[in-house]
């Protein structure tokens, strides 16, 4: 499917992260506005050496002088030749063809109200916001909305997505499902005459409930050429929000801290907020992640003698759902916001089952998780908190996999072990970013090692738990995936400006960070279940001209520009896909989708494979094969200014004149 490509005026301006302040206060409550949540006297780079002498003892020493000093001797030289600079902004319009089998697309100005795609691909739309998914459901009418309608319709900004083609039953090739996450709404693109949460009726609040949560769909298609498409109707399509039932497992179900007036046993949850990546697991079901849930809690007047409430950057008056639901004010129901900020999991196969809050993986702010099987069997699970400063996990299941016993296999992640990374730098002079690491225990065999801390308290509290045991701060850390080709790790740390020069060290080398980094993560012996590994920074972002940028010691004359890596996955190959989110305010580009060989000749060779229309966000890529994309497009048009009556972009393009965040699948056209 394409459309015109339309250059439309730039409403907006970028928040500290790269996003407009649309997508700011709606995605995470103007996160980067706020105190940084993480204020323990961790050290940053106390153990990084370079040439023998302490980098931390030369910046006390030098004052500012030498930290920018400093700033220049780590800048990451290319292992090619350097390209003459560039004026800012100017990279080649395309690349050569890549040996992944596409010419590389230019970046598409921030203002273009289109999907672009490589010459040889096509795509086209799976799903939209409001889409019926049964067979009564009635079709999507933006000027009457219903939650009724809403409960039983796609939800709003999917991100992580989910793709399983066959499915149970083995239903064929061109038969299969989609899993994704919704994982929040703008109050102000979804009615006419709203300008905050603030002026939503009842109903309306109803609604946006409504459309958070996950959407779970069977896909089909004509051919091998052809796109996939939504099935209204599919014996597997279901509607998770927030009003749907979870249960708990783990050590902290039915804690204390979990119950409340309607839940006196802490046992039963209802809803899911603001979720964010995920992971499959290996017997087939979903993992997802409640990210920046609290910003739907009215703190007001409520207490927090121990800091618990600002640790979690609980400290704003909410988004209004208190007005319908008591839960969400935390001075009625203190405990309430302790049920959200965890691990979801659910089985897309039965649309009957309960999803399950995993408690033993702790509580934070949750990009994601992402499962890799262990030596022995045991399952691991790697999850970053997506928060300026914060941290990367580390879970592993007490019991093991058993192929083919989904019954046992869902009981594996309710029991186990959880470890927090600390990242040592090894110096400056081997020309790359790296060092060792260690995992650090906050609860083994069932014994928390935080003291002061209660293994309730460790995974209800889990980030004031890790503030005692020193981890590393990161730079938002935001999803981490294991490689399931060559068994490493990847993780994306999004950005954090917040970073001052006296905070930086090998594994967050810059200051101001606007563009952020992608690390490597390689398990001692290549065991997963391994408390000790290596690392290497393989991107540091930004515009291939600026010298501190690296791209795995590609030569940067021939990569194309990225800011603000948020998902990363894998093909076949081994190869790494990266989707961004805040481009257009760091690069003044629209966001993308990008590809990195790992291996080979091409090692390091960035290229651009396809980009979003103005406002959007790239999300929960899903790499089919060669030929075959799944991608979320979140919050098209959301940039200052836009409305119903302002509409910044028509994507998906489909006529009905407002912005419909959706799932897109890209293909090749063979033999068009």
């Amino acid at each position: 499917m394409t459309a015109p490509i339309r250059m439309l005026p730039l409403f907006t301006r970028s928040h500290e992260g790269g996003r407009s302040s649309m997508t700011c206060h709606y995605r995470c409550g103007d996160a980067c506005d706020q105190p940084v949540p993480n204020t323990s006297d961790n050290e940053y780079f106390g153990d990084l050496v370079a040439a023998g002498v302490s980098r931390r003892a030369a910046l006390r020493a030098g004052g500012a002088g030498a930290a920018l000093v400093g700033l220049t001797a780590w800048s990451m030289p290319s292992a090619a030749a350097a390209a003459p600079a560039a004026p800012a902004g100017v990279v080649p319009a395309k690349g050569p063809k890549s040996a992944l089998g596409f010419t590389g697309i230019a970046p598409t100005p921030a203002t273009t109200d289109a999907v672009v795609v490589p010459e040889g691909f096509a795509w086209a739309p799976v799903i939209s916001w409001g889409d019926p998914l049964f067979k009564n459901t009635p079709a999507f009418d933006f000027d009457n909305q219903t939650a009724a309608a809403q409960r039983e319709q796609a939800g709003y900004n999917a991100d992580y997505v989910q793709f399983i083609q066959g499915g149970a039953g083995n239903r064929g090739a061109h038969q299969g499902l989609v899993a994704f996450n919704n994982e929040y709404t703008n109050d102000e693109l979804m009615f006419r005459g709203v300008a905050s949460s603030a002026d939503l009726t009842d109903e309306q609040l109803r609604i946006v409930q409504a459309a958070h949560g996950l959407t779970i769909t069977e896909v089909a298609r004509r051919n091998a050429d052809s796109p996939w498409r939504w099935v209204q109707g599919g014996e597997r399509n279901r509607r998770i929000h927030t009003d749907t039932p979870f249960a708990m497992s783990g050590p902290a179900a039915g804690s204390v801290h979990l119950r409340t007036s309607d839940d006196p046993k802490g046992e039963r949850i209802l809803g899911t907020l603001n979720n964010c990546a995920g992971g499959e697991t290996p017997w087939g079901t979903v993992l997802s992640g409640e990210e920046n849930f609290n910003q739907y809690f009215n703190a007001t007047g409520a207490p927090d003698p121990q800091g618990r409430l600002k640790r979690y950057g609980i400290t704003s008056a909410g988004r209004g759902w208190e007005r319908i639901q008591d839960r969400f004010s935390v001075v009625k129901e203190p405990n309430e916001v302790n049920r959200f900020g965890w691990i979801v999991e659910v089985d897309p196969d039965d649309p009957t089952s309960t999803p399950v809050k995993h408690t033993a993986l702790g509580r934070f702010k949750h990009e994601g998780a992402s499962v890799a099987l262990t030596a022995d069997g045991r399952v691991a699970a790697y999850m970053g908190d997506d928060e300026r400063f914060d941290y990367i996990y580390k879970f592993v299941s007490k019991g093991r996999y058993k192929e083919g016993d989904k019954k046992h296999n869902m009981t594996l992640l309710a029991e186990g072990d959880l470890y927090v990374a600390r990242l040592s730098g090894d110096g400056a002079a081997d020309g790359e970013y790296d060092g060792t690491g260690q995992w650090l225990p906050l609860v083994v065999d069932g014994v928390s090692k935080v003291p002061g801390f209660s293994v309730e308290e460790v995974l209800i509290w889990t980030r004031l738990a890790a503030d005692v045991v020193g981890p590393t701060k990161m730079d938002r850390p935001e999803d981490v995936q294991p490689n399931p080709v060559n068994g490493r790790i990847y993780a994306a740390m999004t950005n954090n400006s917040s970073r001052t020069p006296a905070q930086i060290d090998e594994a967050n080398p810059r200051a101001s960070n606007k563009h952020g980094h992608v690390t490597e993560f390689t398990e001692a012996g290549g065991d997963h279940a391994a408390l000790t590994f290596t690392w290497k920074i393989v991107l540091v972002a930004g515009n291939p001209s600026d010298p501190q940028t690296y791209f795995n010691g590609y030569d940067k004359s021939e990569v194309s520009p990225i800011s603000c890596p948020d998902n990363v996955a894998f093909d076949k190959a081994g190869n790494l896909w990266i989707s961004t989110d805040g481009m257009p305010g760091q690069l003044n580009y629209c966001d993308a989708l990008y590809v990195m060989p790992l291996e080979g000749a091409d090692k390091g060779k960035l290229q651009q494979f396809l980009s979003v229309p103005v406002g959007a966000e790239t999300c929960g890529p899903v790499i089919i094969n060669e030929d075959s994309v799944l991608v979320a497009v979140q919050h098209p048009g959301e940039v200052n200014g836009a409305t119903p009556e302002n509409v910044v972009s028509h994507f998906p393009y489909r006529g009905d004149g407002q912005p419909r965040p959706s799932v897109i699948h890209a293909y090749r056209r063979h033999g068009r």
